[in-house]
C-alpha cells in the first residue's frame, strides 16, 4: 500500500523497510529506512530529470517505489539483466548463422521486434495496455507504438530503440511519454529514435537476413508501414519467436523472485476468498473478493479473467460467465491468478462454499490431490512435461478404479480410455509472463532449472452422466499448483502457501 502526505510518498516494502520518495525541483529523491535491532539506518539516492520531466514520470508513475536498485527498468529486474538477454539473443542468432554456412555467418542480420498498439473496444474507451512479451522481454518498455531493432553483422548485438515523439496535445489526455531521452535513460540503450524514423533506419541497415515474426505482426500499423517496405526487398526472413521463447522459458533468479511474488499474492487471496465463502453465494462476489485481494496484497491485475464455477458448472473448463449462485453443500471451482509487474500466477482451488466437504466430495478430492501431489514429486530436470502427463492419465485411471467411476476389473487401455474422457486436458502448461507461457516450446522437450510449470490434474462428472455412482454426479475438481524446475530433486511450489489439504481448505473456509 501507498501513502502520500505532505507530497512524500511513503510505501512499506518489507516488514522492516520504508521508501521515501520525495519531488522536489525536478528532482526525485529516494531515502529507503531500514529497521534494525540497533534503531534504524538510512540511504539517500538522488535521481536527476530527463527531457522536461519523462523519465522521473516512467518512474514515478509506474513503480515509484521499488527505486532503491539503481539502474532498475521494472521492478527486480535491471539493465543489465535486459542487456543480457539482448546479448543471449545475438549469441543464439549467430549459432544459427554459422549452421546455415559460411554467407549466412557474414550477413548482417537485423532483428525486429514490435510493440503492441492500444486496442479499443468501442469508440475512445480503450482495452487495458498489455504489451507484446517479448518485446517487454528484451527492453522493459511497457509503452505501446514503440519497436526494437538489433542489428549486426554475423552477431546482431546493436541494439536500437524506437519509441512515440513527446506531444504535449495527446499528453494532455494521456499522461506523458517518456520520449527518446526519457527511454535512453530508463534502459541504458544509448541509441534511440522515434518511432516514425523506424523505416528510413531499417532501409539503411539493408540487412540480408531479417529475424522478425510478420505472419501475425503484432502490431499491424507499424508492419504495413514501416517493415513491410524492407521486406519487399527480398531479404531472407526467419521466425524470431522460437528463439525468444526459449531464452524466456529459462527464467533467472529475479524473474523467479517476481514469480515468487505472484503467488504469494494470489495464495493470500484465496485464503481471504474461501473466509468469505458461504452457502447460496453469487459466483460473482467471489470474483470480485479474489480480485480484490490480489490487488490489495499488491498485484497490478488479475492475470486473465479467472473461473468462478460452482456446482456442475465446474464441469465446464473454461466457464467464465461467472454469475451464478452457488448452493449451500455444492463446491467451487476457483481458477485464478495475478498478474505481479509482468509475471502472473495460475493456481485452482476447489472447495466447498459451506466450509465442509461431504463425503463424496471428500472422496473425489482426496483422488484428485493423491494424483496432483505424484506428478509434483515428477517435477525435476530431464523430465517432460508429456511424460508427466502420461503419468497423470495412469494415476487418474486408477483412481476412477478405487472410486467406483469405473468397474474395477477395466483393463489398463480403458482406464486410460476413462481418464481421457474425464480429465480432457494436458497436466500442465509452461508459465511465466503469459499464462500459456512460450507456446513455441514442445511439452515433449526435457524440463531444465529454471523453468515455470503448472500441474493441475482434475476430474469432471457431469450431472447427467448416469454411468457413474449417482453420489459424484454433478462435481468438478482441479488442484493447481505453479512449479519452478530446480536442480536439487524437489521443485520449488510457488504457490505453496495456498490452502491444499482438506483440513487446510476446511480451516481457511472458518476463517471469516
Amino acid at each position: 500500500m501507498v501513502y502520500v502526505l505532505m507530497g512524500i510518498q511513503l510505501c512499506p516494502i518489507s516488514a522492516n523497510q520504508l521508501l521515501y520518495s520525495i519531488y522536489l525541483k525536478s528532482k526525485l529523491i529516494v531515502i529507503l529506512f531500514t529497521i534494525t535491532n540497533y534503531g534504524y539506518e538510512y540511504c539517500c539516492t538522488e535521481y536527476s530529470a530527463v527531457a522536461s520531466g519523462s523519465f522521473e514520470w516512467w518512474v514515478y508513475n509506474f513503480f515509484p517505489f521499488l527505486l532503491s536498485v539503481t539502474g532498475e527498468v521494472t521492478p527486480g529486474l535491471t539493465q543489465t539483466e535486459f542487456d543480457l538477454r539482448r546479448q543471449r539473443l545475438a549469441s543464439l542468432i549467430e549459432v544459427q548463422a554459422d549452421r546455415l554456412g559460411p554467407t549466412a555467418s557474414s550477413n548482417k542480420h537485423l532483428v525486429i521486434v514490435l510493440s503492441h498498439p492500444i486496442r479499443y473496444m468501442t469508440n475512445d474507451i480503450p482495452y487495458p495496455f498489455h504489451q507484446n512479451q517479448d518485446f517487454l522481454y528484451l527492453t522493459g518498455i511497457l509503452e505501446p507504438d514503440s519497436a526494437l531493432v538489433l542489428c549486426g553483422t554475423g552477431r546482431p548485438d546493436q541494439a536500437i530503440l524506437f519509441v512515440p515523439r513527446r506531444d504535449p496535445a495527446r499528453e494532455l489526455w494521456d499522461g506523458p511519454r517518456s520520449g527518446k531521452d526519457g527511454a535512453a535513460a530508463l534502459t541504458g540503450v544509448e541509441r534511440v529514435h522515434c518511432t516514425e524514423e523506424l523505416g528510413l533506419v531499417l532501409k539503411s541497415l539493408k540487412g540480408s537476413t531479417v529475424w522478425y515474426d510478420g505472419s501475425k505482426p503484432c502490431h499491424p500499423g507499424l508492419h504495413q508501414t514501416h517493415v513491410w517496405p524492407l521486406l519487399e526487398g527480398g531479404p531472407m526472413v526467419r521466425s524470431l519467436r522460437p528463439l525468444t521463447h526459449s531464452l524466456r522459458a529459462l527464467k533467472s533468479p529475479a524473474e523467479v523472485a517476481l514469480m515468487k511474488e505472484a503467488g504469494r499474492i494470489t495464495a493470500q487471496a484465496f485464503k481471504k476468498t474461501m473466509g468469505m465463502s458461504h452457502g447460496d453465494i453469487d459466483e460473482a462476489l467471489l470474483y470480485a473478493k479474489f480480485d480484490f485481494e490480489c490487488r490489495a496484497h499488491g498485484a497490478n491485475f488479475l492475470a486473465y479473467p479467472p473461473v468462478v464455477a460452482g456446482g456442475n458448472r465446474a464441469n465446464t473448463l473454461h466457464y467464465i460467465n461467472n454469475n451464478q449462485i452457488v448452493k449451500n453443500g455444492e463446491m467451487v471451482l476457483l481458477d485464478g491468478g495475478c498478474e505481479y509487474f509482468c509475471y502472473v500466477s495460475d493456481i485452482t482451488r476447489t472447495w466447498p462454499v459451506n466450509g465442509k466437504f461431504s463425503p463424496a466430495q471428500a472422496e473425489l478430492y482426496e483422488g484428485v490431490l493423491e494424483v496432483q501431489k505424484a506428478c509434483l514429486s515428477l517435477c525435476s530436470p530431464g523430465v517432460s512435461l508429456d511424460h508427466i502427463y502420461s503419468t497423470m492419465l495412469a494415476l487418474l485411471g486408477r483412481q476412477l478404479k478405487q472410486l467406483g467411476i469405473v468397474k474395477g476389473s477395466t483393463s489398463d487401455a480403458d482406464a486410460l480410455k476413462a481418464a481421457r474422457r474425464y480429465c480432457p486436458h494436458h497436466v500442465g502448461h509452461y508459465l511465466g509472463m503469459d499464462v500459456h507461457d512460450t507456446p513455441e516450446l514442445s511439452r515433449s522437450q526435457p524440463l531444465q532449472p529454471g523453468m515455470a510449470i503448472t500441474i493441475e490434474p482434475g476430474l469432471y462428472i457431469c450431472e447427467d452422466d448416469d454411468q457413474v455412482p449417482e453420489r459424484f454426479r454433478g462435481l468438478g475438481v482441479r488442484i493447481e499448483d505453479d512449479v519452478v524446475i530446480q536442480d536439487e530433486i524437489n521443485p520449488l511450489i510457488l504457490s505453496s502457501d495456498t490452502p491444499k489439504t482438506i483440513a487446510d481448505v476446511e480451516r481457511a473456509c472458518a476463517q471469516s
